[in-house]
C-alpha cells in the first residue's frame, strides 16, 4: 500500500487512519531516532491524527514539530501500514524526516517526553525485517506493536535509496567532508568502505561541489570541506 493515500485530504481517507514520524539521524555513527515515552514501559514513535484539511504531509510536519521539533528535516512519506483491530483496519501512514546529526540537540533538551535510541539492523543489504532499538550504551528498549516493523522499512527504503538519490546528504550539514559522508553511508549499509573507491565514486558522479574551505578545529590536517549539488531532474 505504499504511497497510496499521499497528498490526499482527510475527507477521502478512511476514518482510523494515524500518521508516524521517524526522526533519524545519524549519532556517533550509528542510525539514531526519536522515540517518545508512553505510559507503559514501551517507548513509540512520535504519532497523531489527521486534522480537517490537512494532506497527509502537512499533518506529518505538524505531527514532527509539536513531539519532536528537531527544526528542517527531509521529510518522505515511507509507507503505509495496515493492522486489523476490533472488526476494523487500523491505516498506520508512515513518514521518515532526516535530520542533521545535531539536529537532535534541541528536541533532547526540551525535556523527558523524547529519548534518543540506536537502531540495530539485524540483517544484511536488503533483506528487510524487523530492527532493534537500545539505548546508547547498549540495553534493549521495547516498542509499541507495530513500530519495529516501520522502523525497519525506513531502513530498507534508505539503503535502497542511498546510492542513487541524494537522501544520505539530510543527514549532513550543508558544508561536510569526505569522511563524514562515507562515516553515513556505512552507518546506514551497516558496512565499511574502501575509502579510495568510496571517494572515487562520490565524486564521480557529480553531486559534490568543492567550497574552497576546510574544517576547522582538526588535530591534523584539516579536510577539505563539499556541498551537495542535487542531480538534475530530482
Amino acid at each position: 500500500m505504499q504511497d497510496m493515500f499521499k497528498g490526499a485530504p482527510m475527507s477521502s481517507l478512511p476514518a482510523e487512519v494515524d500518521i508516524a514520524v521517524i526522526p533519524m539521524s545519524i549519532v556517533d555513527g550509528v542510525p539514531a531516532v526519536l522515540l517518545a515515552n508512553g505510559a507503559g514501559a514501551e517507548l513509540a514513535l512520535p504519532t497523531g491524527g489527521l486534522m480537517a484539511g490537512e494532506t497527509l504531509e502537512s499533518a506529518a510536519l505538524r505531527i514532527l514539530q509539536a513531539q519532536a521539533p528537531v527544526g528542517a528535516a527531509y521529510l518522505e512519506q515511507l509507507y503505509s501500514f495496515a493492522t486489523p483491530a476490533a472488526g476494523r483496519t487500523a491505516i498506520t501512514i508512515a513518514y521518515v524526516a532526516l535530520v542533521p546529526g545535531d539536529g537532535f540537540a534541541a528536541p533532547l533538551r526540551g525535556g523527558e517526553q523524547l529519548v534518543l535510541v540506536e537502531v540495530g539492523v539485524p540483517w544484511a543489504g536488503e533483506a528487510g525485517g524487523r530492527v532493534d532499538v537500545c539505548t546508547p550504551g547498549g540495553e534493549p528498549l521495547a516498542l509499541v506493536a507495530g513500530d519495529a516493523d516501520i522502523l525497519g522499512q525506513a531502513m530498507l527504503r534508505l539503503r535502497g535509496k542511498l546510492d542513487y538519490s541524494g537522501v544520505g546528504f539530510a543527514l549532513l550539514p550543508g558544508r561536510f567532508t569526505l569522511r563524514q559522508l562515507q562515516d553515513v553511508h556505512e552507518a546506514i549499509l551497516g558496512v565499511r568502505l574502501n575509502k579510495p573507491a568510496f571517494r572515487r565514486r562520490m565524486l564521480d558522479k557529480g553531486w559534490l561541489e568543492a567550497t574552497g574551505e576546510r574544517e576547522t578545529g582538526a588535530s591534523f590536517r584539516p579536510a577539505e570541506l563539499y556541498r551537495f549539488l542535487a542531480p538534475k531532474g530530482a
